[in-house]
């Protein structure tokens, strides 16, 4: 009897036990997963309960937090040159969400990444003293940039070819992030989310449009290494006045058939002639000019960390006219200002596409490192030797071209001008592109520019009128500073 009793007691307890363990295990586990629900709202109040990590520009904070003396949020998050740094930081609201790094490193910056937390803390749940993003933003960079778009649409990065580290992502018109991280901050967001969110879009990243001539780098690119082309230096018979393969539609250029008639790739790319890299285009096929394409990352996923809209080159067939056509960046081919700073980086780096990326470290508030970029993949996307040549003809731009606008004293700078043209028979304002890259004294830089909605002259526009003086000074800031 007393045995039985024992096991009937051994059992209770047992049963009490398994009953403990099961209510742990919901608190604990089931509790983690609603705490981490990004719609319950009890976790956003704590996410604001106090002073947030910040973001770090050349060891210097531009973000940091204020305390609102209010019953619900303790604080709010702000900015220093919010504008300037809008495509970076994206914004912190307490309402509206979180984008860019706010949004990848949200669970660093407000103490609740486990990284950051004891064992007792993650089984508990307590916040931890948050951590920092460290970006690899050059803060002169990123002024030059800021400050030579004033006044124009558009957008512009730079990068250090050989680290893959952004040293500059501005946009104009760009926006105050400092407006819309309070909970009473409605009007702001209706007026800054209209129009689709306009006002909100970084256009360095997002967005890809026609990039123009300056694919015609990717087209040099694969005729170099499918053996199409060979010297630079060689007329290459092909006529002006071009008809477009399979159309009685003429290709023009704004040099002039006389001058891009029988020309050499050298003075195709210098004058930017349309009939010789169409053709080039056309001979290759569009299998192979996808393949380049997606060697420099176009149809590709990119994070860096945050999300970024890659290039596109069409997948689905084109008829031959279409393949001619995204030979000179047209058709539907596009690019952002990031994936044109890509497509030169490789070019001034021997080749080599080293993955961008805009994050050097997040650090714990002690400055220990929980991830560090030090080490980016990379991938050859051309030979050194069809590097070299590209190099070469994009010095010419610039010596000689429409490029001059970005010559930066003592260096070497290469670069291609670009104009795409939008809308039926042209009727929207085309976009000024220029993208470049600059070396001096064992310092390199490689930069994308685009300007929007101009109603300059066209020709101007292919000159680099507008986009040159941009990366020319972002070169500068870097080379010389």
């Amino acid at each position: 009897m007393n045995k039985t009793i024992r096991r009937a007691s051994v059992f209770c307890l047992l049963l009490v036990l398994a009953l403990l363990v099961r209510v742990t295990w919901v608190q604990a586990y089931q509790g983690q997963a609603l705490a981490e629900d990004e719609h319950n709202q009890r976790n956003t109040i704590a996410a604001y309960a106090n002073p947030l990590g910040n973001i770090i520009v050349g060891g210097e904070a531009i973000t940091g937090s204020q305390q609102t003396g209010g019953n619900t949020y303790g604080y709010k998050r702000t900015y220093t040159n919010g504008e300037l740094y809008a495509p970076v930081t994206g914004y912190s609201s307490q309402v509206f969400g979180k984008t860019q790094l706010e949004y990848v490193y949200a669970d660093v910056l407000n103490g609740s990444d486990n990284r950051l937390k004891t064992p007792m803390d993650v089984f508990t749940n307590k916040r931890a003293d948050p951590g920092n993003v460290l970006t690899t933003v050059d803060a002169e960079v990123q002024k030059a940039g800021y400050e030579a778009l004033k006044g124009k649409k558009g957008a512009a990065v730079a990068i250090d070819p050989a680290t893959g580290a952004i040293l500059g992502m501005v946009v104009n018109p760009s926006y105050d992030p400092n407006r819309i991280t309070g909970a009473l901050d409605g009007e702001a967001w209706k007026e800054l989310s209209a129009d689709q969110g306009k006002a909100l879009e970084n256009l360095a990243a997002r967005n890809p449009m026609a990039p123009g001539s300056t694919f015609k780098l990717v087209t040099l690119a694969a005729a170099l290494e499918n053996g199409l082309v060979g010297s630079l230096d060689t007329p290459t018979g092909i006529p002006d006045p071009y008809t477009i393969p399979g159309t009685r539609t003429l290709l023009k250029s704004e040099a002039g058939s006389a001058a891009c008639n029988n020309v050499s790739v050298r003075t195709a790319l210098r004058l930017s002639c349309n009939n010789v890299f169409a053709e080039l285009s056309s001979r290759l096929g569009q299998d192979k000019m996808r393949a380049m394409s997606e060697k420099f990352g176009f149809n590709q996923e990119q994070r860096i960390p945050f999300r970024a809209d890659p290039g596109k080159y069409p997948s689905k067939k084109m008829s031959k006219d279409q393949v001619a056509q995204t030979g000179i960046g047209q058709f539907d081919v596009q690019a952002t200002p990031l994936q044109m700073a890509m497509v030169t980086a490789a070019i001034e780096n021997g080749g080599k596409l080293v993955d961008p990326h805009i994050v050097s470290q997040v650090t714990d508030s002690s400055g220990s490192v929980l991830e560090s970029f030090d080490e980016p993949k990379s991938r050859q996307v051309v030979s050194p030797e069809t590097a070299s040549k590209i190099q070469d003809v994009m010095r010419t731009v610039v010596a000689e071209g429409g490029g001059k606008p970005a010559k930066v004293a003592g260096a070497e700078v290469g670069g291609k001008t670009g104009t795409a043209q939008r809308g039926v028979n042209n009727s929207i304002p085309p976009l000024a592109w220029f993208t470049s890259y600059g070396k001096l004294g064992g310092k390199q830089i490689a930069v994308a520019v685009m300007i929007e909605n101009s109603d300059t002259d066209r020709s101007e526009i292919g000159g680099g009128r507008l986009a040159a003086p941009v990366a020319q000074k972002m070169m500068q800031a870097w080379l010389q500073g």
